[in-house]
């Protein structure tokens, strides 16, 4: 069960293996781009080119959904990416249901474990296997990887890295449940729970009141979706990478200064960030310099 192209690799992995994957289930195919065409999920289009019954119900109680899911008799149901399931489903199988997770759980639980992780400045994060229940993301934890977060990474290259981890961690947790030779680790909380709640747009606005450091991991932790953003010349303005750089002069938050050629530097509580891939609203993503060549704020 999956949806995105994150899910694609564990799914692969798992063909790879000569797993019998008996069927797979996505999100209905929805319109999309300025034709607003019919488009499938990644998981789909490749679950089709590998000649695997899609499922694509539109509500996972629907009866004649779980009479379907019913008749393909699985041992084990796996998901990544997808979405919250009920009971009647994570419990159909005989070994149960597990979820691959982007965290090192039970920190990071939540819609957006990558996302966060890397706005908090954290240097190491992970992937997570652990069986469904009825709390979200606290069942019992199989197996766990971890993977370092670098200073030059942002969320999108930590994604790309725990995306293809994750699809290892998978095959792994399958052919250890198949062995039945496998750990069930309670999750014991720590002092202090982080958590990973959904994004939303109003979410992404910096607040240049915050120290240099905290909004250049904010703008990493958002690259490149769904973006960090501010207000320029009265548009929205995209942020996708920054640098802190040596106080120049002291301003109030949020004034900028710029030679309309080479930088544009915003002022943050404590230090000066340069911005150096930008896109304002109605234009392409740019470098700095590119984008100053064409555009006088």
């Amino acid at each position: 069960m999956g949806t995105p192209e994150f899910a694609v690799p564990s799914l692969r992995s798992l063909v790879e293996s000569n797993s019998n994957v008996v069927a797979v289930i996505t999100v209905p195919d929805k319109p999309s781009g300025r034709g607003q065409k019919q488009t499938a999920s990644p998981v789909k289009i490749y679950a089709e080119e590998q000649g695997i019954p899609v499922l694509q119900p539109e509500k996972l109680k629907n009866p004649e959904f779980l009479e379907e899911l019913k008749s393909y008799k699985a041992d084990l149901q796996v998901v990544v990416a997808f979405r919250m399931l009920p009971e009647v489903v994570w419990s159909m199988p005989t070994y149960g249901t597990f979820n691959l997770h982007g965290s090192l759980l039970p920190q990071y639980r939540g819609a957006a474990p990558i996302n966060w992780a890397v706005i908090n400045g954290e240097t190491e994060t992970g992937v997570t296997t652990f069986f469904i229940e009825k709390e979200i993301d606290t069942g019992k934890i199989i197996f766990r990887d971890t993977e370092p977060i670098h200073e030059d990474d942002d969320a999108g290259s930590v994604y790309e890295r725990l995306m293809l981890k994750g699809a290892e961690l998978v095959v792994k947790t399958v052919k250890a449940i198949e062995n039945g030779n496998y750990p069930q680790q309670d999750q014991d909380e720590p002092p202090v729970l982080k958590s990973a709640p959904k994004i939303f747009r109003e979410t992404c606005e910096i607040d240049w009141t915050k120290p240099a450091y905290e909004i250049h991991n904010f703008v990493r932790g958002l690259s490149p979706y769904p973006a960090a953003w501010t207000t320029l010349n009265g548009l929205s303005c995209k942020i996708f990478k920054t640098e802190v750089i040596a106080d120049e002069g002291d301003a109030q938050p949020g004034e900028y200064k710029t030679d309309n050629k080479t930088y544009l530097y915003f002022r943050a509580s404590d230090s000066w960030l340069s911005v150096k891939v930008l896109q304002l609203e109605g234009k392409k993503r740019m470098e700095t310099g590119e984008f100053l060549r064409g555009t006088k704020i």
